[in-house]
């Protein structure tokens, strides 16, 4: 350790701390026999170095069994520049996650700045020097996981995991292993639930090196995957992962890649009204579930089947849902056992909705699905959140957010309060 004049040791660069923190990780992966399957993400700070990596990697060891574990490699790429976050995050890591880390189950990354090209002074805009970034930065992540396991799963660093999610994969697996494939999507979200093999991500890592500045990753892979003759998506339902929704508007753009003045980042909520049979308290109503502004509804002791549904004024053609429960800092009062479903065939005055098709569960109190508009041949009239069982104390419904499919010259409606 270098030493300034008084003898007192001097703190390591940031580049000497990775070096030896990844050759300490190498060691260890080294030392250890290949495994069946390796989850990968990327993950970068957000607004104020806020990341969902720490909520992201408890998901994802709580919904694995000790025995699935020991099938298991995370490999996360800490792939912000920032000194001072990577220290941060590296030592909250290491503090909630040490038993993974020695057993060989996580591992950090970390490539060094320059492995990363320059903005294309070309470029009109930041984003796409953010989409070169990103693509560079999973080629490293996939290059470095290549021979680690017999399969590659992509997460993002703000998702959570169903309950026994590697038996599911491995099932799904087994019962497509007569028919070749290159890509098996485990969610119909963005980098969510990707699945690969091993053999393919040296090829993968060319790949996207290669087309670094073409487009986002989220519409690289299906190329790639197009190019290893598999000509059409195969989605496994149901979908194992989902987003944790903190973050709607910037990624829904990038990832899409549409111009910004065609697709409004943030939701929509078409007007329309509120109905619950749960308690209303007379401080937090349930119309405040369906504002845009961070109102919420209040209510204690649920009983199943119970509901909070927003009926809305004309029945609209939905691409994404998005419920939340619970406080946004420790998930307190979330719904334990719930779920959303579509609503149709309005009648009667007041009206409501005489059918209903149920669009997910709720995961830790929170469901974020983006939906085929249309896709039951008829638009959404109703969107309705369910209790499936009986909860005793509180429950706090965060938001309902709605995204509209978006029409040539529309404009977003304003919410109903």
């Amino acid at each position: 350790m270098p030493q300034d004049g008084d003898g007192r040791r001097k703190d390591p660069k940031p580049q000497e701390d990775w070096q030896n923190l990844t050759f300490q990780y190498m060691k260890k992966v080294q030392q250890r026999r290949k495994r069946w399957l390796t989850v990968g993400l990327s993950s970068v700070p957000g607004p104020e170095g806020r990341t969902g990596l720490l909520h992201t990697l408890v998901s994802l060891f709580r919904a694995s069994s000790k025995a699935e574990q020991r099938r298991l490699t995370v490999l996360v790429h800490l792939a912000g520049s920032d000194p001072a976050w990577l220290r941060k995050t590296a030592a909250q890591v290491s503090t909630l996650f040490s038993p993974q880390i020695l057993a060989g189950q996580l591992v950090l990354i970390h490539a060094p700045p320059d492995a990363y090209p320059e903005g294309d002074p070309g470029d009109e805009a930041p984003r796409g020097d953010a989409c070169s970034k990103q693509n560079v930065g999973h080629a490293f992540l996939v290059s470095f996981a290549a021979g680690l396991s017999d399969y590659f799963l992509l997460l993002e660093d703000d998702a959570f995991c169903t309950p026994n999610f590697i038996t599911h994969i491995r099932g799904r697996v087994g019962n497509t292993s007569r028919a070749p494939w290159v890509l098996l999507e485990f969610s119909n979200l963005g980098l969510l639930g990707k699945l690969l093999h091993g053999r393919d991500l040296p090829l993968l890592a060319h790949f996207l090196l290669l087309f670094h500045k073409e487009k986002p990753l989220a519409q690289l892979l299906p190329h790639f995957r197009t190019l290893l003759a598999q000509r059409h998506a195969v989605l496994s339902r149901p979908f194992l992962f989902y987003r944790r929704g903190s973050h709607f508007g910037a990624r829904d753009s990038h990832e899409a890649g549409a111009p910004r003045n065609r697709v409004p980042l943030g939701p929509h909520n078409p007007p329309g009204a509120v109905f619950t049979d749960m308690k209303v308290l007379g401080v937090h109503f349930p119309w405040q579930a369906y504002t845009l502004d961070e109102s919420f509804f209040w209510t204690h002791n649920v009983s199943a089947e119970s509901h909070l549904t927003v009926i809305l004024n004309h029945p609209a053609s939905l691409r994404r849902v998005q419920v939340l429960t619970g406080t946004v800092v420790d998930g307190k009062h979330a719904l334990q056992r719930g779920r959303v479903e579509l609503g149709y065939e309005p009648e009667g005055t007041p009206q409501y909705c005489t059918s209903f098709a149920v669009l997910g569960p709720l995961l830790e109190g929170q469901l974020d699905q983006e939906i085929v508009p249309r896709s039951a041949g008829r638009d959404v009239s109703c969107v309705r959140l369910v209790a499936s069982a009986h909860q005793a104390g509180g429950l706090l419904v965060r938001h309902i957010y709605l995204w509209e499919e978006p029409d040539e010259g529309r404009t977003a409606a304003p919410s109903w309060r």
